[in-house]
């Protein structure tokens, strides 16, 4: 077996495609023992493996990747190193000092706010490694303190003090080689995003599209009202792909589904619009009742995305209006008073609330937004949930949940404390995310069925999961960073999303 099949996670006979030559010969590896140049052909190259089970029909998904050991491997080897990750909300550290442990499968960084800014640092000491923080706290007075030997560093990362540095070769102790590691970071929408690659395109480049749609709302202001966890027995994956379609509410959500104002204006239907279940075409004021009683159970059962302020205000507006008989005029108008009313109502209690009317006309956005590889926002109105999901094992992730909101200029929030994951299946989630998690580990163990080789995706609703899965591959694939960042920008944005020709 050759040198690079000691650690390539492909199956016997596969054929890796890319070289590391560039980071062999950076690290001096074409040099002999004089320092003089060796003959390439002498060297032994690592390679970048091909994907494993690769997307190669866009509307089929093969199941391995949900499960598979080496591909998990894979993606921890390459993907999660190169990609912006929600790393935490800046809210989590409000004052300087403030700093939040952020970890990701084998990597642990620290988030602190400093005086000058945002910082990161990778989490280990630089004398023998041991994790310097856990969850979060403030080092402003103490700096971050090795709790094994004494060792500190202040919040910028500078070390301070070594003990007994007399017992030092003073050639180990150089300043920058015993100051904390940086890690990358940037921010937007209210989040300190990190990246462990230094030549990744900028978190802006990546996240254009959303951030398009998402700054005209304030997203930068909005603030948690809660926050919860749980462990899925669950690729994480799966868990993304949950949010990536709409096609699934008729089923899974069918309190939601049943007062839907479809498009032919009817609703009470049991399935999709074929379905031979009750149909009824309703007028006016029928669709907008209708839509005010979807906007009760989504409150009720999602908490975030539609608060029962604005479902009141929606029951106000409604009660004072009479509507045309035609449900798209009668929807139209009512909408539009609800927009100016919620609107009017949030600034009169000093709330920087953008003007939902005009977002509705000149930046509609999807109640959906993904950002890759692993968040969420559901925006509506002044409010929005938030998902983050992260890998655990091939067959577990950490999934949480936030309900944000914008609030008064003149409150301050206390400062968000992460959550103790609770069991996937407590009924005291809201009764949506209920629903998601009671499917979610049954398809995870579906996905094992002898014979069940690919999932198979509407090209047309369900592109979206499509669409990040081939920008997976092109990651380990190692695509160049160009490629990748175009393709991102077609993947990152609204759910019910079509397949896209990704350019690669």
């Amino acid at each position: 077996m050759s040198a690079c099949m000691t650690w390539c996670p492909h199956p016997p006979g596969c054929h890796c495609a890319r070289t590391r030559l560039g980071a062999v010969a950076s690290h001096g590896a074409n040099k002999n023992g004089n320092g003089r140049d060796r003959n390439l052909d002498q060297i032994t190259i690592l390679p970048q493996p091909a994907a494993l089970f690769p997307v190669e029909n866009p509307q089929l998904i093969p199941a391995r990747r949900y499960y598979d050991e080496a591909f998990f491997q894979a993606e921890a080897e390459h993907l999660w190193p190169h990609v912006w990750q929600m790393a935490c909300r800046l809210e989590e550290i409000p004052e300087i000092g403030d700093y939040v442990e952020y970890k990701i499968l084998t990597q642990s960084v620290i988030v602190v706010r400093t005086r000058s800014g945002v910082k990161a640092f990778h989490n280990a000491c630089r004398h023998r490694g041991v994790r310097l923080v856990g969850g979060q706290g403030n080092c402003k007075t103490s700096g971050f303190i090795c709790p094994f030997h004494g060792w500190r560093w202040n919040m910028e990362g500078e070390n301070t003090f070594v003990f007994g540095r007399q017992i030092f070769d003073e050639s180990v102790l150089a300043q920058a080689e015993i100051n904390l590691v940086p890690a990358r970071v940037e921010t937007w929408g209210g989040c300190a995003f990190i990246n462990f690659d230094d030549d990744a395109p900028a978190l802006l480049d990546c996240i254009a599209p959303v951030a398009k749609v998402m700054d005209v709302r304030n997203v930068e202001n909005m603030r948690v009202e809660w926050w919860t966890s749980t462990v899925l027995p669950t690729n994480w994956k799966l868990a993304m792909e949950a949010f990536m379609e709409g096609y699934h509410v008729m089923r899974t959500h069918p309190q939601l589904h049943e007062v839907t104002v479809h498009d032919g204006h009817e609703f009470g239907m049991d399935h999709a619009e074929s379905s031979p279940g009750p149909k009824r075409h309703i007028n006016g004021k029928e669709a907008v009742d209708v839509t005010v009683e979807h906007f009760r159970r989504l409150s009720d059962g999602m908490g975030g995305m539609i608060h029962a302020n604005d479902v009141a205000i929606a029951e106000d507006v409604a009660a004072s209006m009479e509507f045309a008989e035609d449900p798209r005029a009668a929807m139209g108008a009512w909408m539009q008073g609800v927009n100016a009313e919620i609107t009017s109502r949030a600034r009169a209690r000093g709330i920087a609330m953008p003007d939902m009317n005009d977002l509705m006309v000149n930046h509609p956005a999807s109640a959906v937004q993904f950002v890759f590889p692993h968040y969420f926002m559901l925006p509506m109105f002044g409010n929005m949930s938030s998902y983050r999901i992260r890998p655990l094992t091939p067959e577990t992730c950490l999934f949480e949940l936030w309900s944000l909101t914008l609030y008064p200029d003149n409150i301050t929030g206390a400062r968000p404390q992460p959550p103790e994951p609770v069991p996937h299946d407590s009924t005291s989630f809201p009764a949506i995310p209920q629903q998601d998690y009671s499917n979610l580990p049954l398809q995870q163990l579906g996905l094992h069925a002898k014979g069940f080789e690919h999932m198979r995706l509407s090209a047309k609703v369900e592109g979206l999961i499509s669409n990040y899965q081939r920008l997976i591959d092109g990651y380990l694939q190692g695509l160049a960073s160009e490629k990748l960042l175009t393709a991102m920008q077609s993947v990152n944005g609204p759910y019910d999303s079509p397949i896209q020709d990704l350019g690669f």
